[in-house]
């Protein structure tokens, strides 16, 4: 795994801690921890500690009471105290673990009528995590035949020229793909080098993060069309993304305006979850980039974040064509966790009444990201943060400790649920390495 150069972690601090505090809104003050390890790590009985440093308007606030409450990482918290910081200063102790983890120190502060929160999480010999997820026995048997089932349909797609995503040096293409014999589709724009010739460009699928909406930003990864590939930004829930905000309305109402429900729709059956038909579409996604006369018919990536890191992995798991996966923090990795006392996956059922049934935990076990992570040979690239509380870092370790291929790691301890321009553009840098 890639560790910062510690001559400039100090630097990379405080510029990231910036970005964190105020991200995506701007902030008077600034939060800035600094663990008494370096890359955030220590090992199981080794005593942590943290230095917290707070500015407003970027002068130290001395005399400010910090409380901290510490626990371990999605759980509550098994200790509280406070602190007065000396020139905006002050060391915290964190304890230690007897089991491998993460341990999460909850800040807040006060100055006049305003409360300020930060928090900063730590880890504990992570590589020795382990999933409380078990794989079925029959769990490779269940995907084969679901995917045997959906290729008994013929492989058709509708496809027309978006010209207002058309640029100088790529084409766009509005495509509308048919799933199964019941006429459920999804979208996406399939992007192009302007002029590919047959045979000379590799293919990326990227899914979708979480949530019920249809393609947004699509020409947020510009630059892989323009560096040569084909890319295939999909939606999941067959929302055209040309239909007006009037028209979305109305579809999305069928979700009982749940912006996730949909991840618990069918859960108590592993043959009628939603999900099913999402990880199918995956499949159904690299048939199409399979059939195209500009892939080259070597190189196949699958690459996301969240939801979307997801799906990538569980691609990769299941179809042996990917040759190489990229995924940020991914969702759905081992879901059942809590159960072991500890974090457990998004979108985290256990913390929500009702949940902790036994048909509900059989099936998340067959739609499981760890028990994906098992089958896949393809080269991958993981970058997770450590501050993460929508997909915590517990869970991207277990997920990356599982993979037996080659596999590369960015860590970036004080990200939270998100990655910078840099990271994303480093992807595809890591990709092109991984070109045959």
């Amino acid at each position: 795994m890639k560790k910062i150069a510690s001559s400039f972690l100090l630097l990379f601090f405080l510029i990231l801690a910036v970005q964190a505090e105020n991200y995506p809104y701007r902030s008077d003050v600034l939060w800035v921890t600094v663990p008494s390890h370096a890359d955030w790590l220590y090992k199981t009985g080794e005593q942590a500690s943290v230095e917290v440093q707070f500015y407003k308007y970027g002068i130290p606030q001395d005399g400010v009471q910090v409380d901290y409450e510490i626990g371990g990482d999605m759980m509550p918290a098994d200790t509280r105290g406070s602190v007065k910081l000396k020139n905006g200063k002050a060391v915290i102790g964190l304890g230690t673990m007897k089991e491998p983890g993460f341990r999460d120190c909850r800040l807040t502060a006060r100055i006049g009528d305003k409360t300020y929160r930060h928090h900063v999480k730590v880890g504990f010999s992570p590589e020795k995590l382990r999933p409380y997820t078990q794989m079925p026995a029959d769990f490779a048997g269940f995907w084969e035949k679901n995917m045997a089932e959906q290729a008994k349909t013929p492989l058709k797609y509708t496809k027309e020229r978006a010209e207002e995503y058309c640029t100088d040096r790529m084409d766009c293409y509005l495509v509308k793909l048919q799933l199964n014999n019941r006429g459920q589709s999804i979208y996406g724009y399939l992007f192009y080098p302007k002029d590919a010739k047959p045979g000379s460009c590799p293919a990326v699928l990227c899914p979708p993060g979480a949530g019920i909406k249809t393609i947004k930003d699509p020409l947020r990864h510009r630059y892989y069309a323009e560096s040569g590939f084909i890319r295939f930004e999909i939606e999941i829930h067959g929302l055209n993304p040309t239909m007006t905000a009037e028209e979305f309305a109305e579809v999305s109402a069928a979700f009982n305006g749940k912006e996730n429900g949909y991840l618990t729709n069918g859960l108590d059956n592993r043959d009628n979850y939603y999900m099913k038909r999402v990880y199918l579409a995956c499949v159904r996604a690299i048939d199409l980039l399979a059939s195209l006369p500009e892939w080259d018919g070597k190189n196949m990536v699958v690459q996301g974040g969240s939801q979307g890191g997801a799906l990538a992995l569980v691609t990769a798991g299941l179809d042996k064509r990917v040759t190489a996966c990229v995924a940020n923090h991914p969702a759905l990795s081992d879901m059942a966790g809590y159960k072991a006392g500890r974090a457990g996956g998004y979108p985290h059922f256990f913390r929500k009444a009702g949940m902790d049934t036994p048909a509900k935990l059989e099936t998340m076990a067959y739609y499981d990201v760890v028990n994906f992570a098992r089958l896949i040979t393809a080269p991958v690239y993981m970058t997770w943060g450590y501050n993460d509380d929508v997909c915590p870092p517990t869970t991207s370790y277990i997920v990356y400790n599982l993979l037996s291929g080659p596999k590369e790691a960015l860590l970036t301890p004080i990200n939270e649920h998100w990655t910078s321009e840099d990271t994303e553009r480093g992807h595809l840098e890591w990709i092109k390495k991984q070109l045959k």
